[in-house]
């Protein structure tokens, strides 16, 4: 059997980085963007890096802030009509993965007008033509959307996230600049961190993952590892790990899927509105925990990739925990705290359960699950 794997056809990485988008703009004969970037992004100056670079050289662009933290259904097409309406002929995205999720929906359906319903782009969808070309500058150190042939939009009116899997859908060019990251608060750098974290593990130990995603995956959990809590803390080496290591999760799990850690904390922030990388944080060690039998040896590997000593020494039930235990010292020492108490309602837990089961992740998950499961999963949090 075959295996698939894309990724973008440039990219470029390091400080100061986003100063090559005008040479690709020039290269690609490119004549007008539609930036799209969250209002927060542009109040305090941060897209201002990328117009300027555009400014300067004379590269015309209209912008586009009509955007949700879990960018909404509506959200999607207000930017469909924005990109209409400027004559753009690409997109940059500046921005999370709100930002970068809101662009790949756009730039999809302005190519492939049959499916203006944004609904239709749910799960894994063969779209006739590739989006309109975008170029990634991601402003946060976890979705990796720059580099994945995901996105996730939320239906207000249902209540729930659906997550769209299409490989015409992955930016063309990704611009990863540490500096693009660097005013983001603590908090912001410890959930997206942990986010790419849940990427890496997730990725690895998913049904669908193989030799290469591997690599990738250990890899990333080895960057981030060592570069969160500095991050946090505001050390420019850091930010450039995490800038590094988020996008290598991306490159794996792109191509490989994810698991029930991810369907539950999109459940979580389509009923509560919560940050999606501190769901996927407050989920991971326990989620981690159920998953442990079904790893085979993975999680010695994932403990060394996180610097736990003596793994090779230890029985599997103890390399197990210490994957575990690794994760949650990570995550206690940049401030997430893995609990749902005040947050979730019992009330909502049956409905909470159907949703993430039937998420489109929810299938790469190394452990059979059950509705059941999950919902004993969410209570053990609360």
């Amino acid at each position: 059997m075959a295996q698939r794997f894309v990724l973008n056809e440039t990219s470029y990485h390091g400080a100061g980085a986003v100063a090559e988008i005008p040479a690709q703009v020039k290269a690609r004969e490119l004549r007008h963007a539609l930036l799209c970037s969250d209002p927060d992004l542009i109040r305090f100056g941060v897209t201002k890096k990328v117009t300027d670079v555009l400014d300067a050289a004379n590269i015309p662009y209209d912008v586009f802030s009509d955007i949700k933290p879990n960018p909404t259904i509506e959200n999607v097409k207000a930017g469909v009509e924005a990109y209409k309406k400027s004559g753009a002929d690409f997109i940059i995205a500046v921005g999370g993965g709100s930002s970068m999720d809101t662009a790949k929906a756009v730039g999809i359906i302005v190519n492939n007008p049959e499916h203006e319903d944004v609904r239709s782009l749910e799960g894994a969808v063969e779209t006739k033509k590739p989006s309109a070309q975008i170029i990634a500058v991601p402003t946060t150190a976890g979705t990796a959307a720059e580099v994945t042939i995901n996105y996730v939009i939320t239906d207000v009116e249902k209540k729930r996230k659906f997550v769209c899997v299409d490989p015409h859908d992955i930016p063309v060019v990704a611009v990863v600049d540490p500096d693009m990251m660097s005013t983001m608060p603590k908090s912001l750098t410890a959930y997206t961190g942990m986010d790419a974290l849940t990427h890496a593990i997730e990725g690895y130990i998913t049904l669908g993952a193989w030799e290469l995603s591997d690599m990738f995956h250990l890899k990333a959990i080895e960057i981030i590892s060592r570069s969160l809590r500095d991050a946090v803390a505001g050390k420019p080496e850091g930010r450039e790990g995490m800038a590094l290591g988020q996008y290598v999760a991306g490159m794996g799990f792109s191509n490989v899927g994810l698991g029930v850690d991810h369907s539950m904390a999109h459940t979580l922030s389509a009923y509560y509105d919560m940050p999606h990388g501190q769901a996927c944080a407050t989920l991971l060690p326990t989620v981690m925990a159920y998953n442990a039998p079904a790893t085979g040896e993975k999680y010695r590997e994932i403990a060394r990739a996180m610097g736990v000593k003596g793994v090779d020494d230890m029985t599997q039930d103890e390399y197990r925990r210490a994957a575990v235990d690794a994760v949650k010292k990570l995550a206690e020492d940049v401030g997430v705290v893995c609990s749902l108490k005040g947050v979730v309602k019992e009330e909502d837990i049956p409905a909470l359960s159907r949703d993430a089961y039937n998420d489109a992740c929810r299938p790469g998950n190394p452990r059979d699950v059950s509705v059941e499961d999950i919902a004993e999963l969410y209570r053990s949090l609360m």
